[in-house]
C-alpha cells in the first residue's frame, strides 16, 4: 500500500508539473477563451490548479469559467463610488492625465452647477442636471477636489464710494472706505472727475483713503482740497 501510496503521489506531481508547464502566459493578442469584444486575455493557473484568465481593459478582470451561460468573473475596475476618503501621496513624482479634451468654446461654461451631487453626475437627466464645465480646483486643508464655476473663480469684487459734501464731506486725512484694499494700483480715485495721482495725490491703507494735502507742491499740482464744494470718487477692485 505504501508503495501504490508513492506511485499515486509521484503522478499526482507530474501531472502538476506538465500542467504548470503548459500553463505559461499566452500571447495576450490571441484573446485567449474570450472574444474580441472582451479584450484579450491571458490565461493562468492559480495556487489550486485552477485554470483562470486574466484581462486588463479599464482595470483587471478574472475569469474563473468561460463556459456559456456560467461566465465567472472578478473585476478591479477603475471608476464606481467611493466607499472611503481615499488619498493618493505622488510623493514628488507627477501624477497626471493625458489625452485630455481642449475646451475652445467659452459660452458652453456651466451656468447652473449647483452643490447637488445628483445633478452633477456624468450621465444625469440633463434636463434637470448640470451642463456646461466647471473648474477643479483643490481645498488646501482636506486635500480635496472640488469644482467653480469659471464665473466665480474669475469674479472681480469692487467697490465704489463718493465724498462730497451732500453725504459724507471731502476731507483730508483718513476716509473710510468699506473693504478697500491696501493695494494702491487697485484703487482710482477722483476729485471733481478728475483722476488723482496714487502715491502722491493719495495713499491708501487696507480700509482707509488718504487724501494728501497739496496747496505747498508747485504749479500746476498745488491744489487744496475743498470739503464743501469738491467732491471725491473711490473706485476700487481686488
Amino acid at each position: 500500500m505504501k508503495t501504490n501510496f508513492l506511485k499515486t503521489r509521484l503522478a499526482f506531481v507530474a501531472i502538476l508539473a506538465i500542467s504548470f508547464s503548459n500553463a505559461q502566459t499566452t500571447d495576450p493578442t490571441d484573446g485567449v477563451a474570450q472574444t474580441d469584444a472582451n479584450g484579450p486575455s491571458i490565461r493562468l493557473i492559480d495556487n489550486k490548479g485552477t485554470i483562470k484568465y486574466m484581462q486588463a481593459n479599464n482595470g483587471i478582470t478574472t475569469i474563473t469559467s468561460t463556459e456559456a451561460g456560467n461566465l465567472t468573473t472578478t473585476t478591479w475596475q477603475l471608476g464606481g463610488t467611493l466607499s472611503e476618503n481615499t488619498y493618493i501621496d505622488v510623493d514628488g513624482n507627477a501624477f497626471a492625465l493625458d489625452g485630455l479634451q481642449l475646451i475652445t468654446d467659452i459660452t458652453t461654461a456651466s451656468t447652473n452647477a449647483d452643490a447637488d451631487l445628483n445633478n452633477s453626475d456624468h450621465d444625469d437627466d440633463v434636463a434637470a442636471g448640470s451642463t456646461g464645465w466647471t473648474v477643479i480646483i483643490r481645498d488646501e486643508d482636506t486635500g480635496a477636489f472640488q469644482k467653480i464655476r469659471v464665473s466665480d473663480l474669475l469674479q472681480v469684487i469692487s467697490g465704489h464710494q463718493i465724498f462730497d459734501n451732500g453725504g459724507t464731506a471731502a476731507a483730508l486725512g483718513n476716509n473710510a472706505v468699506t473693504d478697500l484694499p491696501a493695494d494702491i494700483s487697485k484703487v482710482s480715485v477722483y476729485r471733481n472727475g478728475a483722476k488723482l495721482l496714487a502715491g502722491i495725490d493719495y495713499t491708501v491703507t487696507a480700509g482707509n483713503l488718504n487724501i494728501q494735502n497739496r496747496s505747498g507742491a508747485a504749479a500746476p499740482a498745488d491744489w487744496t482740497l475743498d470739503p464743501t464744494n469738491d467732491v471725491i470718487e473711490v473706485h476700487w477692485f481686488k
